[in-house]
Formats: structure tokens, C-alpha cells, sequence
């Protein structure tokens, strides 16, 4: 009994995590899509945002909420799927849940794993160097992020490392943003069709989103 009411809290809190990193994704997109801007103006733009959200106490906050959330919803994956294997065991001799659910849907950790992977070099190439790094400065006074950016998506292996990591963030959305819902109890007939093709809209629109930038910036440089 204990297990079940600790399941379900991490399951709920999982839930709730993974919608505000999935909300998160849409602010920064739009943030990410000025890098498609004319390069001067490019430049100035993601610069000065760059610096607005850094000295925004508000911005700060989130951050915070944000670094929490990851942390929080990487932890309870792991906890989760331990916990799930020990309870089913591990003598079947041949798994036909293929039958049932979505090949995605039963490698979320998988899928997971990738992602957490990415944000791991994402943040050391990016926020680090952001924050504590020597960055040049541009002709406003503001610190050159978007130079940093440019440079790593000039490069083919991190643009392929980029779009890889984006194709399974766009597989753990597909399943995610569904799934959350049902935990939360935010399921029903009449609407939860609405539900799953909203979330696959928002999937696609995020995920396609995410990868025409760095593909956009290589193949125009």
C-alpha cells in the first residue's frame, strides 16, 4: 500500500513537472527563433533578450523552477521504471506489450535518457558560458551569445547531436503530454481525444520548431 501511494505521488508530481518544462519549450522557442532574423539584427536582438532575461529577477525565478523541475522529473523517471521492473520481474521470456502501446511510449526512459544527455552539454556549451564564461561583448554593451551559438551550429556533428536529441524530445512529447493528463485525472471520453490530437500538434509544431534553427543556420552559413 505504501508503494502505491508513493507511486502515485512521484507519478502526479512527474506529471506536473513534465507540463511545465513542455510549457517552458514554447517560451524558448520563441526566444531561440530569433537566431532566423537577418544576422546584424540577429545578433543584437537574441543578444539583448539574452541579457533581459539574465538580469530579471522574475526570469530568475523560473529558472530556478525550471532547473528544479528537470531535476525532480529525471529522478522520479528513474525511481518509477527501478520500481516498475522489480514489481513485474524479470523472467518474461518474451515482452508483447508492442501489441498494446506505442513502441515510444514503452521507451520513455530511453528517450528520457537522450534528452537529459543533450540539456547536460546543452547547458555547459550555452548557459555556463552564459553565466560564468568570458563572453565578448556586442555593439550594445550586451555579452555575445548568439556568436557562441552561431559557432556551435556551424559545426555538422552538433547539428546532427541537435536534431537526434529534438526527434526524441518530439517522441517523449508524444507520449508525455497525453500521459500527464491521465495521471492527473484529466481524462475523459468526451474530451480526451481533444487532448491527444492537441498534444500531437504541439509535439510537431515543437519539434520542427526546434530543428529548423540549427539546420537553417548551417546550411545558410
Amino acid at each position: 500500500m505504501w508503494y502505491v501511494k508513493n507511486a502515485l505521488t512521484r507519478k502526479n508530481l512527474m506529471a506536473l513537472t513534465g507540463l511545465f518544462l513542455s510549457f517552458f519549450l514554447i517560451i524558448h522557442l520563441f526566444g531561440n527563433l530569433q537566431l532566423l532574423l537577418p544576422e546584424a539584427e540577429a545578433k543584437l536582438q537574441y543578444n539583448w533578450y539574452s541579457d533581459l532575461l539574465a538580469d530579471n529577477i522574475l526570469i530568475k525565478i523560473i529558472a530556478m523552477v525550471l532547473y528544479l523541475c528537470i531535476l525532480l522529473h529525471t529522478l522520479d523517471a528513474i525511481y518509477l521504471t527501478v520500481k516498475s521492473k522489480k514489481a513485474k520481474g524479470l523472467g518474461y521470456v518474451k515482452d508483447r506489450r508492442g501489441r498494446a502501446s506505442k513502441w515510444y511510449s514503452r521507451n520513455m526512459m530511453f528517450l528520457g535518457s537522450i534528452v537529459f544527455l543533450f540539456l547536460v552539454i546543452h547547458f555547459k556549451d550555452f548557459w555556463y558560458q552564459f553565466k560564468f564564461g568570458e563572453l565578448p561583448l556586442d555593439a550594445n554593451g550586451n555579452k555575445d551569445l548568439y556568436t557562441l551559438v552561431i559557432k556551435a551550429f556551424d559545426q555538422l556533428w552538433y547539428v546532427i547531436v541537435y536534431v537526434i536529441a529534438i526527434i526524441a524530445l518530439g517522441y517523449h512529447l508524444l507520449h508525455g503530454v497525453f500521459s500527464a493528463h491521465r495521471t492527473l485525472g484529466l481524462y475523459h471520453p468526451i474530451y480526451s481525444k481533444i487532448v491527444k490530437y492537441l498534444g500531437m500538434a504541439y509535439t510537431i509544431i515543437m519539434t520542427i520548431g526546434y530543428i529548423i534553427i540549427p539546420i537553417f543556420i548551417y546550411l545558410n552559413r
